[in-house]
């Protein structure tokens, strides 16, 4: 009978830490839900409650980001962008990670760090350089000034993290599939890249959730409203000067980090698997 209590007490407190910890985690959605839907007065008003609607929900902020700004288009700005950088990322990273993992001895390691470095280098010393170079390719005020220039610091980091996912695949896997008649690279694409998934789909939403948050490169090489995206174009258009519209910059803040949470959470068991157990298997 204790033994029961005490498992149930355990269970118990776990599930009250795990409450805990989710609605801590899902308290910026819920204030951003709430306040795209409450009306400017309620909002304003330091007498009213601000966890819930003390008037009528409104849709008038939702009209506001979709007639009056150019919400839509920054939005499939950020799509096409983050879509192209992780492509681009994925060609660049994968077989540059895989060839260090293997390379043995002391260089591997280190050009690999060498690399990493490269990724911590702040944007606000390059953006000027950067800036340069995107004149000189012509590419000013476009879409493919992001394009180009993001793969600078999302490729870096992709290769180290990748390195990690490569170096735990044992080499015996290869070299058997080697002996079953397998190229070096057909055991690289048939076997090495399956059993690294959950190290590539980390690439992914890595990268596209860069391209999201990116400000200094997006704001430095494209000034018009057309061809900015999420990440520029709200806080410009929806803050201006001392006046925040912040029904409207709550619904676009909540309108463009949904998609990012939901697929976290769909593919956070691929993140947290083992790599190689089924394959060793």
């Amino acid at each position: 009978m204790i033994r029961t209590q005490a498992t149930l007490g355990t269970r118990i407190g776990r599930w009250v830490i795990v409450a805990g910890f989710a609605a801590l985690l899902a308290f910026p959605f819920y204030w951003m839900a709430i306040t795209s839907f409450k009306q400017t007065s309620d909002l304003y008003d330091v007498e009213h409650d601000p966890f819930i609607f003390n008037a009528a929900p409104t849709l008038d902020h939702l009209r506001f980001l979709f007639h009056e700004t150019l919400f839509l288009r920054w939005f499939w700005n950020t799509t096409l962008a983050g879509a192209a950088v992780v492509v681009i990322t994925l060609l660049l990273a994968v077989p540059a990670a895989y060839a260090l993992a293997r390379l043995t001895g002391a260089a591997g390691q280190q050009l690999g760090i060498g690399i990493f470095l490269t990724y911590l280098i702040p944007p606000t010393l390059l953006f000027i350089p950067m800036s340069r170079v995107v004149a000189e390719l012509g590419l000013q005020d476009t879409l493919w000034a992001i394009i180009v220039t993001y793969p600078t610091f999302t490729v870096p980091f992709s290769i180290w993290l990748l390195m990690g996912f490569f170096k735990a695949i044992p080499k015996d896997l290869e070299e058997a599939a080697l002996v079953d008649g397998l190229t070096r690279f057909g055991a690289f694409v048939k076997l090495v890249i399956p059993i690294s998934v959950s190290g590539i789909l980390t690439v992914v939403i890595f990268s596209f959730t860069l391209v999201t948050q990116e400000f200094v490169y997006a704001l430095t090489f494209i000034s018009s409203a057309e061809h900015q995206t999420v990440s520029v174009g709200v806080p410009i258009y929806l803050v201006r000067g001392d006046v925040y519209y912040w029904g409207s910059l709550m619904a676009a803040c909540l309108l463009a980090s949904l998609p990012i949470a939901i697929v976290y959470n769909v593919f956070l068991d691929r993140f947290i698997a083992g790599f190689t157990v089924g394959a060793v298997k």
